[in-house]
């Protein structure tokens, strides 16, 4: 029932049921018409971010997930403790669509010249429920792919590409010169990578295994430090006192990697420093955590003085203070570079129905480093 003619699409629906319950299944919903200034996009390919996994699973243990329904339209049931169910009051019974971010192709437009003037072209598009096999957007939020660019070159073109501009933004406006970033070895870490390489800032890559070193390396990082290795502290410091960064982005979140890069910012500054002070140094070091692949604690020890500051950091919200002029600058680089410096990689690409078998659900809810993984909702 995938057809424009037939008038219903299917949609991935996350629901959180008020029995502790969480239930994901395709829905088939009505396929809407375009208003005059909109676009009926049919979605040809779709990423799955680590952001797009807390909506999808909540906070589901998918250890215990099971299978149900037919293999066109599955159904995936897995329990939610109860000590979980206070924080998802908000969704509680309420059949949510997921999908931060996608691309395909204007099938409909409303009668706005500036709508019309889109059908048949390939866009990109962001704002949710791109799980799906159709999606309204207005002209406006559409961005045009460049000649040449598939639906899978645009699919994640916002989210990646915009948190790793986004970072060396941050880094900017907040009077630091050089930045740290974990997990360095994802997509989104090769990206900015070559956005430093670009733009002439330096980078401290911080991995998890010899081989993501390796292929950091390959693509021109300069440094790259394995936290798995005996040495991972001695190495960060070094890295940090060459190229004096004292911004971090940190995508592991729990465990002591995020108090670890405080340490080794405080150990490189004291190297030069002139005189003792029992408060520490007085240059500013800050890590904005902006994932969760680690959803344990976040521990440190606090042996790096008084100057510092440990938040989070998330692309909208950094998107509203920066203003529609900064952000429409920063997509148009996206647009320009997609098959360059923002080119994304893929390990598998499943269909809608594909996603909900539970030996995919395993693999892409691990979030490693390299299995990327892309819905293409018409597949099949």
């Amino acid at each position: 029932m995938n057809s424009l003619n037939s008038r219903t699409a299917l949609q991935l629906r996350s629901l959180v049921k008020k029995s502790g319950e969480l239930e994901i299944s395709l829905a088939e919903v009505p396929i809407p018409e375009p208003g005059p200034n909109e676009l009926l996009v049919r979605i040809e390919a779709a990423p799955i971010n680590p952001s797009d996994l807390g909506l999808l699973f909540s906070a589901a243990d998918m250890t215990k997930a099971v299978a149900s329904g037919t293999p066109e339209r599955p159904v995936i049931t897995a329990p939610v403790a109860e000590a979980a169910m206070k924080s998802l009051a908000g969704r509680i019974d309420v059949s949510m669509p997921v999908g931060n971010e996608g691309a395909g192709v204007v099938v409909a437009a409303g009668a706005a010249p500036s709508a019309q003037a889109l059908i048949g072209k390939t866009v990109a598009l962001i704002g949710g429920a791109t799980y799906a096999q159709y999606r309204i957007v207005t002209a406006d939020q559409a961005l045009v792919l460049p000649e040449g660019a598939t639906p899978a070159d645009g699919a994640s073109c916002f989210v990646n590409p915009l948190t790793a501009l986004g970072m060396v933004e941050t880094m900017r406006r907040e009077g630091h010169t050089a930045l740290v970033h974990t997990a360095a070895a994802s997509n989104l870490g090769q990206m900015l990578n070559r956005i430093c390489i670009a733009d002439g800032v330096k980078l401290v890559n911080i991995v998890r295994k010899p081989e993501q070193e390796k292929l950091l390396r390959s693509i021109g990082a300069g440094y790259v430090c394995d936290a798995s290795a005996p040495g991972f502290m001695a190495d960060l410091t070094d890295a940090l006192a060459a190229t004096g960064a004292t911004i971090a982005f940190d995508a592991i979140g729990g465990g002591r990697l995020a108090g670890q890069i405080l340490s080794a910012m405080e150990a490189a500054i004291n190297r030069s420093a002139k005189e003792y002070s029992r408060y520490g140094s007085t240059t500013h070091k800050q890590v904005y955590l902006y994932g969760g692949l680690d959803t344990g604690p976040t521990e440190f020890v606090r042996n790096f003085g008084m100057a510092w500051s440990m938040g989070g950091w998330l692309l909208f919200p950094f998107l509203q203070k920066v203003g529609p002029d900064k952000g429409q600058e920063l997509r148009a680089r996206v647009a320009a570079e997609l098959k360059t410096t923002f080119a994304s990689h893929y390990s598998q690409r499943l269909s809608l129905a594909e996603a909900l078998r539970l030996d995919h659900i395993a693999v892409y809810n691990k979030r490693a480093t390299g299995e990327k993984v892309l819905l293409e909702p018409h597949k099949g």
